[in-house]
């Protein structure tokens, strides 16, 4: 068992600040991730919002955060944990490589891309159907895709993906997009993003992988089928807390509730970032959580 003072699950934005300012205080801080540092930040191709920074890739800027951790002396350790347990005044998390033990444990776990539920998408995982078009773009070159969704991740994405595919097919529910003015004039300027107004999409087809989506007019009731060979869904996402424990509050849709200084209903467990109800997931906002979660913690430390 790995024992320390400020335990953290999860390496996104909001974990990686509540690690640099934890170390910094000279707390033994450990991150536990399951995947890279970074979160959905090192997925996003593009960021040109984060104060002080005009345009850097999301990649990057997660290097950065992660670098600046491990400089003040934060360790982060590879593992997906799988429930939380308590044992007195310490809080356990429960791993499937090791368990991880501390007085103050941090809920970073940020969200994961909500699915369709359509016929046919989760059979073609990984065959066509995807959710980060940073991860998987480049295999779709000089082939038509679907985009699915109408908020900044998808629009963004959808410019992102013209890079690589030879039209991307933007399919969205309603009669205007719900991103930014500045990504969405992006997509309008680009000529090899189609929009497709007040569509939804009802089945993706394919046999050993994607060749084509089942679309329906929301106005008519006018059903098509559209040849893609690629279909990356943006349609929201929901929070990462199912290795919660109970004793921990949640919302309605799965996200912990805190007050002000990130402070759970138990005592001595904290959340930030996009775990926790919000209506916008910004690096500037899972930022502050971050610091404020982690001078939240010194307090409650000393």
């Amino acid at each position: 068992m790995r024992t320390c003072e400020v335990l953290i699950v999860g390496a996104g934005p909001a974990g990686l600040t509540t690690a640099i300012y934890a170390a910094r205080s000279g707390r033994d801080t450990l991150l536990v991730e399951r995947e890279m540092p970074g979160g959905l930040m090192a997925t996003t191709d593009e960021i040109e919002n984060y104060p002080g920074i005009l345009n850097i890739q999301g990649q990057k800027l997660a290097q950065r955060f992660f670098e600046h951790a491990v400089h003040f002396g934060a360790e982060l350790v590879s593992d997906t944990v799988q429930a939380i347990k308590h044992d007195g005044d310490h809080h356990i998390a429960v791993g499937r490589q090791d368990e991880y033990r501390a007085p103050a444990l941090v809920i970073a776990s940020g969200s994961a891309p909500r699915t369709l539920d359509v016929p046919g998408e989760q059979r073609l995982q990984g065959r066509g159907v995807s959710y980060c078009a940073t991860c998987d773009g480049a295999f779709f070159a000089g082939k038509e895709v679907a985009c699915i969704g109408g908020g900044d991740a998808a629009v963004g994405e959808a410019v992102y993906l013209t890079r690589f595919a030879s039209r991307v097919h933007l399919i969205h529910r309603r009669d205007q997009l719900r991103a930014v003015q500045a990504v969405q004039k992006r997509a309008f300027d680009n000529d090899n993003v189609q929009i497709h107004w007040s569509t939804v999409v009802e089945e993706i087809v394919g046999d050993e992988t994607v060749d084509g989506v089942k679309l329906r007019s929301v106005d008519t009731d006018a059903r098509r089928t559209l040849p893609v060979e690629g279909v990356f869904i943006y349609v929201g996402y929901r929070p990462a807390t199912g290795f919660a424990p109970e004793t921990v509050e949640l919302a309605e849709d799965g996200s912990v509730i805190t007050d002000g200084d990130m402070q759970t209903n138990v005592p001595g467990i904290f959340a930030v970032g996009d775990v926790r109800p919000r209506i916008q997931k910004q690096i500037a906002t899972a930022v502050g959580d971050g610091a404020t979660a982690a001078m939240a913690i010194e307090h409650y430390l000393g």
